[in-house]
């Protein structure tokens, strides 16, 4: 045994020397070294499909120099075995026995006898709409701006105090409330009373407030509660009055809230002004039917020739007199008792100054409906008239004429800016992403840049429309600006005339993007573009990218790279296109000298050729 043991180990005969101790961590500087070179490995792979990726967003028609290698496919997994003949059978069997069970009719014993009782059949499958009436779940917070609910349930609110606004004083003047029908008012006055209480209770205590207060100090709530107060319970000693009923007219600001939210979502807002205008002249003289009907049974109906005589139907004669009263028509009998004398009195003069009211009110909503409309009549007055008096040439005033009209017609206002400049940074920003970066975000130029430096770059966009022939840029100018085509489109022109076509630029489309990343303050331009119909393009300033791109480096070498990639690919066509004309010159020659030739060969034979 001796003697194998310096053939097995032979360093470790000796003692336990050094060297045995140190292999282990021999070991460990070994697999380090190999976990180093392929982590550098796996750095370098990683820097290469970089570069790689860049290269690719740069020119995306570019494949790449070597294609990875397809992963190994993955064998699918095997079928699990068949089970045993009998086990299936037996599956078989008790699925057959549970469908038995359940045709099977469901039995239990009441007092010793047996009672069956078939099982129903399933229900049909809900509607959704159904499904989420049954499902909605009412929220703990509501947004009185913007929430469609709220706005809805406002119109029923609305509607209870219209039910007392125009009946209170109908059912205190008319003999329309009687024993018969008294039922009938009564449960729609508690109807609508439960709307008010539904109110208090549950939409105005989650209303969202834009300035923190105590909810209990709000003036609309001591209102609302005060509106409620019950003095129904006078009914025991006087009858059923409807003027006990007055406090309910106190819940009158839902009606202006109904109006501020009615009008912020309609598109036309001045319908309804004009609407609740009428509403108001409507009112008053049904306020006034009242009263003439009341006067006419205190003097007596029929007793003299001023009041009402009794006959026909008494509300519609009553509207009538009001309405002849308030607007002063003229052609009523002349009052004979002091009592007849003052009331017409009043009526004339309230008539003369409720009618203003509503002549002015009406004027002033049709001139806020086309506020925007005599702005534009008065911008393009001024121009013509400063056109004029400068003797500005006929062809001229007529193009000016043309871009107002279009403008005025195609965007609804002349400045978007003028609109845009009153609301914050942050809300002109979302404005101008929902409008206009579903078109710039097509733009091949932008594409792999920062996303945020593409929103900045929206807010700096500015519309102009151009007409019909109008030159965007000419060749030879210093370029300063890039263009996106927003809807139209332009033409690239050439040739003595400048009618030549070259090539036709359509809507998402851009040009002039060399100006915006060359040096030197600007480039020359190359070509001549026009615009071909209408055409509104968005224009980008050299200095409002410059301004931008400085919190963007990333993106500005990405964009700086794409430029000098499409110079390259202009130059190399453009190099390309003299090649072919020149060649193609050289052999149109080379076939003028060959017919020459031909024709100098065949003319001493007799022959005539047509020169």
């Amino acid at each position: 045994m001796s003697s194998l043991l310096p053939s097995v180990c032979p360093p470790c005969l000796p003692s336990r020397s050094s060297s045995c101790r140190t292999r282990p961590l021999s070991a460990t500087s070994v697999g380090s070294v190999v976990v180093q070179d392929r982590l550098n490995e796996l750095v370098r792979l990683f820097k290469g499909r970089t570069e790689r990726q860049k290269e690719r967003l740069i020119d995306p028609d570019e494949s790449e120099e070597e294609s990875p290698a397809a992963s190994p496919s993955k064998a699918p997994p095997p079928p699990p075995p068949p089970p045993p003949p009998g086990e299936e059978k037996k599956d078989t069997a008790g699925g057959g026995e549970e469908e038995k069970e359940e045709e099977k009719e469901f039995k239990f014993e009441l007092l010793g006898y047996e009672v069956k009782i078939p099982n129903l059949p399933k229900l049909p499958q809900m509607p959704g709409w159904l499904r989420a009436i049954l499902e909605y779940r009412f929220p703990s917070s509501i947004d009185p701006f913007t929430d469609l609910i709220y706005v809805i349930w406002l119109f029923f609110v609305v509607a209870a105090w219209n039910w007392n606004v125009w009946l209170i004083p109908v059912r205190w003047a008319f003999p329309y409330q009687t024993p018969e029908n008294i039922h009938l008012w009564l449960l729609a006055d508690y109807t609508f009373d439960f709307i008010y209480i539904i109110d208090i209770l549950v939409f105005q205590p989650r209303l969202q407030f834009v300035r923190g207060g105590d909810i209990c100090l709000l003036c609309a709530l001591q209102m609302d509660i005060i509106s409620l107060f019950p003095l129904e319970v006078f009914y025991y000693f006087t009858g059923v009055n409807s003027l006990l009923r007055f406090p309910r007219l106190l819940k009158y600001m839902v009606f202006s809230e109904f109006n501020d939210r009615m009008e912020s979502v309609m598109k036309k807002a001045y319908i309804y002004r004009v609407i609740r205008t009428s509403m108001y002249l409507l009112y008053s003289l049904h306020i006034n039917a009242c009263l003439f009907y009341w006067g006419s049974d205190y003097e007596g109906l029929g007793s003299t020739k001023w009041v009402y005589n009794g006959k026909g139907n008494a509300y519609i004669r009553c509207y009538y007199f009001a309405v002849k009263t308030l607007i002063t028509i003229g052609g009523l009998p002349d009052p004979t008792t002091v009592f007849e004398i003052c009331f017409q009195l009043i009526n004339y003069f309230v008539g003369v100054f409720a009618f203003s009211i509503m002549i002015g009110q009406m004027r002033d909503v049709v001139g806020a409906a086309t506020a925007g409309e005599n702005y534009y009549r008065a911008c393009m007055d001024s121009t013509v008239k400063y056109m004029t008096s400068y003797n500005i040439p006929r062809e001229v005033q007529n193009r000016i004429k043309t871009w107002y009209d279009y403008t005025w017609k195609s965007q609804g206002m002349l400045d978007e800016q003028e609109l845009l400049i009153q609301l914050p940074d942050k809300m002109r920003m979302d404005i101008a992403v929902d409008v206009n970066y579903a078109i710039v975000s097509k733009v091949a130029l932008f594409q792999g840049c920062d996303r945020q430096m593409v929103f900045d770059m929206l807010m700096r966009l500015k519309s102009v429309v151009y007409l019909p022939g109008d030159f965007v840029c000419k060749k030879g100018e210093i370029g300063r600006e890039m263009y996106i085509i927003k809807q139209g489109e332009v033409q690239v022109v050439g040739g003595p005339d400048l009618e030549t076509v070259f090539v036709t630029i359509r809507a998402g489309s851009v040009f002039g993007e060399i100006s915006l990343l060359a040096g030197g303050g600007g480039n020359r331009r190359t070509a001549n573009v026009k615009a071909h119909g209408f055409a509104n393009l968005f224009i980008l300033d050299k200095n409002d990218l410059a301004e931008i791109l400085v919190h963007y480096p990333e993106s500005e070498k990405l964009l700086r790279k794409k430029a000098n990639l499409i110079i390259l690919i202009q130059m190399r066509v453009l190099s390309h296109r003299i090649t072919t004309f020149k060649h193609n010159q050289l052999v149109f020659e080379s076939a003028s000298l060959l017919s020459q030739q031909q024709r100098l060969q065949l003319q001493p034979s007799g022959l005539w050729l047509p020169s």
